[in-house]
């Protein structure tokens, strides 16, 4: 307790927080619609964005939302007006971020040194107002859940039956998209366009493996990642270690502790089962 006697401990503190929130319940989402990469796609045109930013002198906050939301609209219609499925427009999206990101930072002039940290994240270095920008975010992700709880569990269970049943599943699915390229891009700062990722599929992928009940799922996927980023961050500020990649680490292992542990098909349950059968 005594390091959150310093302002930036604090800072990094409350944003470890709102980062496990936001990314945990958008993860849970994206997980459960089968469309994970949907974060790698959007998490690149995010940093797609903000080097794009950096090139011409624009903030790279408000260019990585104006990428994401170019994409965000682009993938749904994409799959629809082309009959596929959504994980092959977003692969081509994905490609697309990724070489105009590599484009833009071949471009700036002099020491990369703002692009590289908007690459790996430094959840030190954040303010007041990127706090309040991930605060804001991760409450409209827990509205959504909110209001809409009973909607969202049938248009993730499938889309087709909740259109039968009169729920809006378009707008509910285009939803997930917004608020997705809203979280990444609001935590891209902290952990880092390309770490991002991770830390929205480990906590969903590790609360599947030990939930069986949708709602479970969302409060243990907030605890993994919640936990993940104030572990992460504890464990980089004393062997002085880049945080975001840590926050990572911790995430995966925790998932690979779930594989392990877990009660539907964990690895010590089948050891269990066969010697049972022995």
């Amino acid at each position: 307790m005594q390091l959150l006697e310093y302002s930036f401990l604090r800072y990094a503190f409350w944003g470890s927080i709102l980062a496990g929130i936001g990314c945990s319940l958008v993860g849970v989402l994206v997980v459960t619609l089968q469309i994970p990469f949907l974060g790698v796609a959007i998490s690149h045109a995010a940093f797609a964005g903000a080097i794009c930013g950096i090139v011409l002198g624009i903030n790279p906050l408000w260019m990585a939302y104006l990428f994401c939301a170019i994409v965000t609209f682009i993938i749904g219609p994409l799959a629809d007006k082309a009959n596929f499925r959504p994980e092959i427009s977003v692969g081509i999206l994905f490609s697309l971020m990724l070489g105009l990101a590599f484009l833009f930072l071949a471009n700036i002039p002099g020491a990369k040194t703002e692009a590289l940290s908007l690459m790996w994240g430094s959840i030190l270095t954040i303010n007041r107002t990127q706090l309040l920008i991930m605060a804001i975010t991760s409450l409209l992700v827990l509205l959504f859940l909110v209001f809409l709880f009973k909607q969202i569990k049938v248009v993730l269970f499938n889309r087709q039956v909740a259109n039968s049943l009169g729920i809006p599943e378009r707008f509910i699915y285009y939803t997930i998209i917004i608020l997705c390229s809203l979280v990444i891009t609001a935590n891209m700062s902290s952990i880092g366009g390309l770490l991002i990722f991770s830390l929205l599929i480990n906590p969903a992928a590790s609360a599947l493996q030990l939930c069986y009940t949708f709602s479970r799922v969302c409060i243990v996927a907030v605890v993994i990642g919640v936990g993940s980023c104030l572990l992460g961050l504890l464990l980089s500020y004393h062997w002085n270690l880049p945080t975001g990649a840590m926050i990572i680490l911790v995430s995966s292992i925790i998932f690979m502790l779930s594989l392990i542990f877990s009660p539907k098909k964990g690895f010590l349950k089948k050891i269990f089962l066969l010697k049972e059968s022995i």
